[in-house]
């Protein structure tokens, strides 16, 4: 297929000509990795750099971008060694001749074990940059160390700052080695942000410091992007493309008194146990888990059985299906009981586990892909195989609901994208969809949810 260049893509391939470490902070569905390909094409041309490393999730690096060179005319002379599998599998990719590198972040530790000083990539793309916001995680602490032995770097995201701009520290420093948010976590943190929840010595939380008079309320907001504007560059998708209308849709789902009644008696016996315990993110959320299975229909056991108290969101699930009459319908899912129970309810659905799923799906073979959020979070692209979208149970996290949702509302796709959320009245699902709409922080909305439920009924 010819390439077709959009006014902003030309734009953002000068950039990562012209800039050696550069932040692509892309919306979802606005082409980031042809974009970077096409650049470099041209660094390969100029033999600006030898050797490329593409580090990103375990999915994109299986398929997305070898998809991208297979699709484009002016890309196809790439080659891609994928360093993905066993440790054998892993070394044999590295001893090929390739234009390209790709890896997936879980590896990174290892490959930086493996190469230290002498590592070989002077050219490196991280795809999702914000999964490497934590200054305290492992991928971090690897790829800091053999940052200086990098000549060039990219880092490609659509939400570079999903819990906040605490988020950016880390994946700047990568970009720049710590020349624009300075060069210690602690450093940033101190200078743009207040402690919030605490608990004697422990602070839980940091909120964005608060301007005054002399400085307006976002000052320290407009600092951060001050500060790192000249290398990082971001666009949203309704701004440059005219995606088709998404319209959300709430399957309200009102369960039989009797059950009600069993879900309200189950959920007042686990929220009185916590009662008199210090509420940690740890104890909440394993009671919210409990909460939403039954909403789902399955509760687990102490054993890890599986016990079916009601079939009310199957049974939607069916009459969704049959309103769609024949059209293609991609379920998200949070539990490994609802999986199975749509599997056998639904026995022309199929999971994604592998490259071939995902080519079917496009190619209109599969009429029901059930898919976990955090499988297709990032970067993969579902948009060809139909436009209909339901959530089985919603995530806390925002994010996490975003991307699932760009996996089809994206560049590509030809119809309206149909969201639906299956929400059960009266439980838990309720909450998480009020932590969606109002955007909180996944473990303040998950807490804060356990801790209403405490006051009610203490004071029954």
């Amino acid at each position: 297929m010819k390439y077709k260049e959009r006014h902003y893509q030309g734009y953002c391939t000068d950039l990562i000509l012209k800039t050696p470490e550069i932040g692509l902070f892309l919306d979802m569905g606005l082409g980031k990795t042809v974009i970077y390909l096409t650049a470099l094409v041209e660094l390969i041309k100029r033999k600006e750099i030898k050797k490329t490393l593409i580090i990103a999730p375990k999915k994109v690096a299986e398929s997305v971008w070898s998809g991208e060179i297979e699709q484009w005319d002016h890309l196809k002379h790439l080659t891609i060694s994928k360093i993905l599998g066993t440790d054998k599998q892993r070394r044999r990719a590295l001893t090929e001749k390739a234009d390209i590198y790709i890896i997936n972040r879980e590896n990174v530790v290892w490959l930086v074990a493996l190469y230290g000083s002498n590592w070989p990539f002077d050219n490196v793309v991280i795809d999702e940059l914000s999964s490497f916001k934590s200054p305290k995680s492992q991928r971090f602490k690897s790829l800091r160390l053999v940052r200086m032995y990098i000549k060039r770097i990219a880092g490609l995201t659509g939400t570079p700052a999903p819990n906040g701009l605490l988020d950016l520290w880390s994946q700047l420093y990568l970009l720049d080695k710590g020349k624009r948010l300075g060069e210690k976590f602690s450093k940033y943190r101190e200078l743009y942000f207040d402690p919030g929840k605490r608990d004697g010595y422990v602070i839980f939380s940091y909120n964005l410091k608060k301007g005054n008079d002399l400085f307006g309320d976002d000052f320290y907001r407009k600092e951060i992007f001050n500060r790192i504007g000249d290398i990082c560059f971001s666009m949203k998708t309704e701004d440059y493309l005219e995606l088709p209308e998404r319209i959300d849709n709430n399957r309200i789902i009102i369960l039989p008194p009797a059950i009600q009644a069993k879900y309200d008696e189950f959920e007042r016996e686990q929220v009185l146990a916590l009662a008199d315990k210090e509420i940690s993110v740890a104890n909440a959320a394993g009671l919210t888990n409990k909460l939403l299975q039954f909403a789902n229909g399955c509760v687990y056991d102490e054993n890890k059985g599986v016990h079916v108290v009601h079939d009310e969101k199957i049974e939607a699930l069916e009459e969704i299906v049959e309103e769609l009459n024949g059209k293609p319908l991609l379920v998200f899912y949070s539990y490994i009981s609802d999986k199975d129970r749509i599997l056998q309810k639904f026995k022309f659905a199929r999971t994604l586990k592998d490259n071939q799923d995902i080519a079917d799906w496009n190619a209109g073979k599969i009429k029901m892909l059930v898919v976990h959020p955090a499988s297709a979070g990032h970067g993969l692209n579902l948009q060809h195989g139909g436009s209909n979208i339901l959530w089985y149970q919603c995530p806390w996290g925002l994010e996490l609901y975003q991307q699932g949702m760009k996996r089809v509302h994206r560049s590509g796709v030809k119809d309206k994208v149909i969201n639906t959320r299956l929400i059960v009245k009266n439980t838990m699902d309720e909450d998480v969809i009020r932590a969606l709409e109002g955007k909180d922080k996944m473990q303040d909305a998950v807490i804060r949810a356990v801790k209403a439920r405490i006051e009610k009924y203490s004071k029954s």
